[in-house]
């Protein structure tokens, strides 16, 4: 799941980011007003971390142009102002919650994740998915085949849940890459081979499965293979 964060402070932006991405997601960032507003209007997000305080645009003014658009991504503001008032102009330009800063990591991912499961379908159907007797709970961050719990990297663990989102489906690496790995990935695309490889060993090579197939020039599926 992609997330952008819209942070002036490179020192917050680079530990969201550090964290955020050990936890699973895909990471955007913006460090002004206007470049941030173009990404949000330009890639699909799950959720976007957004500072008020910013050059260029500040965060009221992007989050009321993204409602006036139309888009109703959860969006989670950072401030360090501590106020009634910021909070209510805040929600009332259509942000979803409110952090002051300083603020606890596992508390702002908490939030971030309530507000991704409260927007339900648009952005997380489930947090249980199954092909078979595979499993991956994506809030607890466990996967298991039947009983057996299975250990995976985080970004390993964020292929295979894209993977089980679009069950059956055959998946290329460009929409792999612009799924699981930030926008300003520039490195080599085959990387995705390495990860699905790794995944295959730990999901379905210790299992005598074939669950995660390769479907040659086109891309990887994840199927039930019915044993």
């Amino acid at each position: 799941m992609r997330i952008l964060v819209v942070e002036d402070e490179a020192g917050i932006a680079e530990a969201l980011q550090r964290g955020l991405t050990a936890d699973g997601f895909a990471v955007d960032v913006a460090h002004d007003g206007v470049d941030g507003l173009h990404l949000a209007r330009t890639n699909p997000y799950v959720a976007i971390i957004l500072d008020i305080m910013l050059p260029g645009l500040n965060g009221y003014r992007i989050c009321s142009a993204l409602r006036e658009d139309g888009n109703s991504v959860p969006i989670l503001m950072l401030t360090a102002k501590d106020g009634e008032y910021d909070e209510m102009e805040g929600l009332d330009t259509g942000a979803d919650d409110y952090v002051t800063k300083p603020f606890s990591y596992p508390v702002l991912l908490s939030r971030l994740r309530a507000l991704i499961r409260r927007a339900g379908a648009t952005a997380t159907p489930t947090d249980q998915l199954r092909v078979g007797d595979l499993m991956l709970d994506a809030h607890a961050r466990r996967v298991f085949r039947g009983e057996t719990e299975i250990e995976l990297s985080p970004k390993a663990f964020a292929v295979l849940e894209y993977l089980m989102r679009q069950q059956g489906l055959v998946m290329s690496k460009e929409q792999i890459l612009e799924n699981v790995w930030d926008h300003a990935f520039e490195g080599d695309p085959n990387i995705v081979e390495v990860y699905v490889s790794r995944i295959r060993n730990a999901i379905d090579v210790a299992f005598d499965r074939s669950t995660l197939q390769t479907v040659r020039g086109v891309g990887y599926r994840l199927i039930d293979d019915q044993r």
